[in-house]
């Protein structure tokens, strides 16, 4: 799989770029794109689509935005674009706006890249180094932030942290701690699977479902619970097999009544606010 440093050259990377309104940012995330010859312009024209058709589902973040559209012939190989906006602009979310940084992805699959949008996610998640990215003075110094993806990740607070659990085992109470194999409201015992949707299964779901395996992870879960990062079509088939789906709000509009829990998630590179959907699913 595909290093995130593998993705974003310095060339596709520019920073304090002037944008009068969000399709300029993302047509200018879309070019840097077209000039490292990862896809053409027919793939900036169908990103822009994308959020004219599904909304501004791709900030994902409060300042971030992912912009992305689904494979297609367009795409030439799998790459990133970085354009830091020096003034941010709306792109019409409810809570993230304004966006002060667009980054691109052009994928020719839904796995190729999936170890890079998770090493994305830490970086953007980590106070210090998203501070440190939103300052780097030259496109240089922000590749070498990127580059040397050495943040450790900040510790949990989760039900189930391993070291907070042994310090509190003796004065735990029922909702402390994890329960030893979880069971969502409604549904039975055994593995379990949980969605993550976004319009095209390669973008925004991927970064929610890398920060939902880190909330797993964290909970020793992950022999209980599966995650599935997938778009919007694919998750309506498959609901039936999942125990609940976590996406954007505006993505949980278009999939209306699927018959399993939807958790709406703001902060896609937010443990606490994922930790929180899940203790609600799974009454911990």
């Amino acid at each position: 799989m595909s290093e995130l440093s593998d993705l974003i050259p310095v060339e596709a990377i520019r920073l304090d770029v002037a944008a009068p309104d969000w399709q300029s940012a993302v047509r200018t995330a879309g070019d840097l794109l077209v000039s490292t010859d990862v896809s053409t312009d027919t793939y900036t024209e169908e990103m822009l689509r994308n959020v004219e058709e599904n909304g501004p589902y791709i900030v994902i973040a409060p300042g971030f935005a992912f912009a992305h559209a689904r494979p297609s012939p367009a795409v030439r190989r799998t790459g990133m674009s970085w354009v830091r906006l020096s003034t941010p602009v709306n792109f019409g979310h409810e809570t993230n706006d304004p966006v002060h940084l667009v980054v691109a992805l052009a994928a020719e699959d839904a796995g190729a890249h999936t170890q890079a949008m998770g090493a994305l996610a830490r970086l953007l998640a980590d106070p210090d180094t998203s501070a440190a990215l939103d300052h780097a003075p030259t496109p240089e110094a922000l590749r070498q932030i990127l580059v040397g993806d050495t943040t450790p990740e900040p510790e949990p607070e989760s039900a189930a942290a391993p070291a907070a659990a042994a310090a509190a085992a003796a004065a735990a109470t029922p909702s402390d701690a994890a329960p030893e194999q979880p069971a969502a409201k409604g549904s039975g015992h055994g593995m379990h699977k949980i969605l993550t949707v976004c319009g095209n299964g390669v973008g925004t779901s991927l970064f929610l479902k890398s920060t939902l395996d880190k909330v797993l992870d964290r909970w020793k879960w992950g022999r209980y619970i599966t995650t599935e990062a997938t778009d919007t079509i694919s998750a309506k088939g498959k609901a039936s097999e999942a125990v609940a789906i976590m996406t954007s709000r505006e993505i949980a509009r278009t999939l209306g009544d699927v018959g399993v829990p939807v958790r709406v998630i703001q902060d896609f590179t937010s443990t606490k606010e994922v930790d929180a959907a899940m203790r609600d699913l799974y009454d911990v």
